[in-house]
């Protein structure tokens, strides 16, 4: 990758002001920076070594190659979709380092093309040791195939009546090919005349992409080798001179027009469009016939878009196939998640437990189940008069949807906003609100320029003789798959400063009534942002007073500038700065003189991690009951900051204070078995080992659950504490 060294990041320093008096980078952005889209490409890098981690079973090292495959498809369709189509628009706005379009689509292929090559090399590595445990791919020479018969028969009973063979030719118009549609070209003689002949056969997205042989040995077969295997029985009197393996992929990204009048009619039309987007990326097979290759790319329409060719696995994301395969010994051992605690010793009553004191659910160790529970009960509870729920990712089979749809027909005030724009969810995302409008539920889009990133459910009971509002702020999605992988926090409260707050949000979402003022909560696109400033000066200001001054964040990525520039100025003021970045992290640390006190680790493992928590010092020592303590749904993104409606929550309640800050933030910077350690120069390196090792998965697979941690806190039961020396992080007890 084109990355500036540590010394020329020393010299654009000197040579010009770090910071403005608007708070973004001076001269010598690039030096200062790295490349955001390379920086997610070293992460999709960090996840393929996870496919090489011998500590995994070997179908979880297969599950982390499939998702690399499945990552960087999304990155072409997106993000390098988008840079070719301002490439071609000739759009020269420059990214955070200073690179212009095409100066990035330049170094984004040849990183592209260095990772494709290992993760070839990889499935050849994992498919030898596949084949030791008995589960093999057949090749596309049926000699000395046992099951050549029974795939033949398959083949003929199967996928002959689906497939439909197609000549190219002035008489048929080339047919289109979906993104991430595959498809073979055969380059044919006819005997009967000698006339050269092109076919294609486009493979149907309802086929299997691995068909098994049925027994107990895993046999299986590509679909795609299948029908080159039998191809003689699809060309009957023709010679077969060549074939070859494609695949395409094409721009999904869908852009929202400002004068949109109509939200839900305007996505019914962009989803159509979307699946006919200029092609990004074509894949070939090794030895593809040159003739057909022509075609493909007369055809196609290549402009920008990037050509590659392997001989080995085209579309690896479709390995995650294989990993269903009916092996436990060869996967993590299955982990049932808790149920809380608290809400167990109420008799399962959400509402009675909240009511006692805060409460915060940590998934996936503690069930996604008791979210569902607090809108269930909200449906049926009679004196339930009133609930308002967010939806940015619900899922195919959502109970959430369920529960809403329910409570509207129990004759409850049910509103939903439904971000349309939620990307690749958006036609999910159109049935869902089609059925809750149908169950009589007051659908509301948001904003035609802004998505609804905020995770919030409120629900209004009558108690006494009044009214309580009960809330759930979640820092990820309301989705029960991924709920299962990724580690978020649920906060439940029924804190009246955060129903008169978060009454305030929906009104703001529906009504577009800015808040005047926020008691817990600030909110995107404008109060974020000014909160993390206000807390990153106040340490600035006790640092250079001689007070303890500190902070800790985890974050999925960190790109806006300007924030990024706010840590470089609270390191220069000597602000001990620990960030725990999973993903795409475009501040330099390490830096002498810029980012010397900066520390950046991201975590790869069994689970996603996918929280966001802010800490403030705020005069004293990490970790500390003083500390001002956050929970987000936003990460350190320009867009989730400017052009999101996302959560700030501030944590004041002391117990879950301590859990979050005490136990989950400080398990995520005492990992050392799953972590890297990002350098000045943009390369990660894995934590060396340390005696005793840390695994922060599974320290909370085998602790409490946090919803009954506080009395075990107090009795002594603590979370290692944390020492920084050197550079590197070390356990130790109190």
């Amino acid at each position: 990758m084109d990355m500036q060294s540590e010394q020329g990041a020393q010299g654009a320093m000197m040579t010009g002001g770090i910071v403005q008096s608007d708070g973004r980078a001076g001269p010598g952005d690039e030096a200062l920076y790295f490349n955001r889209e390379l920086s997610w490409l070293t992460f999709n890098q960090r996840v393929l070594a996870e496919a090489q981690n011998e500590d995994y079973p070997l179908l979880e090292r297969l599950r982390f190659l499939s998702i690399s495959g499945s990552n960087l498809d999304e990155f072409m369709t997106v993000r390098v979709a988008g840079l070719a189509g301002q490439a071609r628009r000739q759009i020269e706005e420059v990214s955070i380092d200073g690179r212009t379009p095409s100066q990035q689509l330049v170094s984004i292929r040849e990183a592209y093309m260095a990772l494709e090559a290992s993760q070839q090399q990889i499935w050849r590595e994992l498919r030898d040791l596949l084949a030791e445990k008995s589960i093999s791919l057949a090749r596309v020479d049926p000699g000395g195939d046992p099951d050549a018969d029974w795939f033949k028969a398959y083949f003929l009973d199967h996928i002959v009546p689906v497939i439909t063979p197609q000549a190219i030719d002035p008489a048929h118009p080339f047919p289109f090919v979906a993104s991430q549609g595959m498809g073979l070209l055969f380059s044919l003689t006819r005997n009967a005349d000698k006339a050269a002949v092109m076919e294609m056969v486009l493979i149907p997205s309802a086929l299997p992409r691995f068909i098994r042989v049925p027994g107990e040995q895993a046999h299986y077969i590509s679909i795609e080798d299948l029908i080159c295997r039998h191809a003689d029985l699809i060309f009957p009197g023709f010679t077969i001179l060549g074939s070859g393996v494609f695949r395409v992929l094409r721009d999904s990204d869908i852009e929202v027009e400002e004068d949109a009048e109509d939200l839900v009619r305007y996505f019914r039309t962009a989803i159509q469009r979307r699946r006919r987007g200029s092609v990004i990326l074509l894949q070939l097979q090794d030895g593809f016939d040159r003739d057909a290759e022509v075609l493909l790319r007369e055809q196609l329409g290549l402009d920008r878009a990037l050509v590659t060719k392997t001989g080995g696995l085209i579309g690896v994301g479709g390995l995650a196939a294989l990993v269903e395969e009916d092996r436990p010994e060869l996967k993590f051992e299955p982990y049932s998640p808790r149920y809380p605690e608290r809400v167990l010793a109420h008799d399962g009553d959400c509402f009675a437990a909240i009511r006692e004191k805060d409460l915060v659910i940590h998934h996936p160790y503690e069930t996604f189940e008791v979210v569902v529970d607090f809108l269930r009960q909200a449906a049926t509870d009679p004196d339930v008069i009133a609930i308002k729920q967010t939806l940015y990712r619900a899922g195919k089979q959502s109970a959430v949807i369920a529960a809403l749809i329910l409570a509207a027909e129990s004759g409850k005030s049910v509103t939903a906003v439904v971000e349309l724009k939620a990307r690749f969810d958006e036609e999910q995302n159109l049935l869902w609100a089609s059925e809750l409008e149908r169950a009589g539920v007051q659908v509301i889009y948001g904003f035609v320029d802004w998505k609804t990133h905020a995770k919030v459910s409120m629900v209004v009971r009558r108690e006494g003789q009044g009214y309580r509002t009960y809330c759930h702020f979640g820092t990820g999605n309301y989705h029960p798959v991924t709920a299962r992988i990724y580690t978020d926090l649920s906060f439940f409260t029924a804190d009246p400063r955060a129903g008169r707050d978060v009454a305030k949000l929906f009104n703001f979402i529906t009504g577009y009534i800015e808040p005047d003022s926020m008691d817990m909560l600030s909110i995107s696109p404008t109060g974020i942002r000014r909160t993390l400033y206000q807390c990153i000066d106040t340490e600035i200001a006790n640092a250079q007073a001689g007070k303890p001054a500190a902070i800790w964040a985890k974050l999925n990525s960190l790109t806006d500038s300007a924030l990024i520039s706010r840590l470089y100025a609270a390191s220069q003021a000597g602000v001990s700065i620990m960030l725990v970045v999973r993903g795409i992290c475009c501040l330099r640390p390490g830096v002498p003189g810029l980012s010397e006190t900066i520390m950046v680790k991201s975590i790869i493992g069994r689970f996603l991690e996918h929280s966001r928590i802010w800490a403030f010092a705020n005069g004293a020592e990490l970790p500390h009951n003083q500390a001002r303590l956050f929970i987000s749904s936003a990460d350190g993104m320009t867009r989730n900051l400017d052009r999101r409606v996302e959560v700030l929550v501030e944590i004041t309640n002391q117990t879950v204070h301590d859990q979050v800050l005490d136990q989950v933030m400080l398990a995520n910077l005492l990992d050392t078995e799953q972590s890297w350690l990002l350098g000045p120069d943009g390369t990660y390196s894995r934590v060396g080992k340390r005696v005793p090792p840390f695994n922060l998965h599974s320290y909370f697979m085998t602790n409490p659950s946090l919803s009954g941690r506080g009395a075990a806190l107090k009795s002594g039961r603590q979370v290692p504490a944390l020492a920084l020396q050197n550079s590197g992080l070390e356990t130790g007890t109190p």
